[in-house]
């Protein structure tokens, strides 16, 4: 039952941050609920891989390059699920920023 209510957590928080980054655009809520299983397997497999070969860079940027990371396995999503656009790197950041501040807002408003 938690498994469901953290996935409709981030649902929402992927369907709020759509409509609020411009450039991001999902077609429905059945879209961005694919999207967020889609995101999070992504980010259980690909990220590690990616973290390990992008540490040296991640070291020299102070960390920031790890946003970019992020904002990459998020393109590499939009692209998988039909009915996702994410027009550029920089939207694909922002959304990924905001994605995480309204998911922290939302799982404090849960409990």
């Amino acid at each position: 039952m938690k498994l469901i209510i953290r996935l409709l957590i981030a649902t929402l928080a992927v369907w709020i941050s759509a409509n609020v980054i411009p450039g991001v655009q999902i077609a429905d809520i059945k879209t961005a609920l694919i999207f967020t299983v889609v995101l999070g397997v992504l980010n259980a497999v690909l990220r590690p891989i990616l973290k390990i070969i992008t540490f040296p860079i991640t070291i020299l940027t102070f960390g920031l390059f790890s946003l970019v990371v992020n904002a990459l396995v998020i393109m590499l999503a939009a692209n998988i699920v039909p009915g996702v656009v994410v027009g550029s790197l920089l939207s694909a950041l922002l959304f990924g920023i905001v994605m995480a501040i309204v998911s922290w807002f939302l799982n404090l408003l849960a409990g």
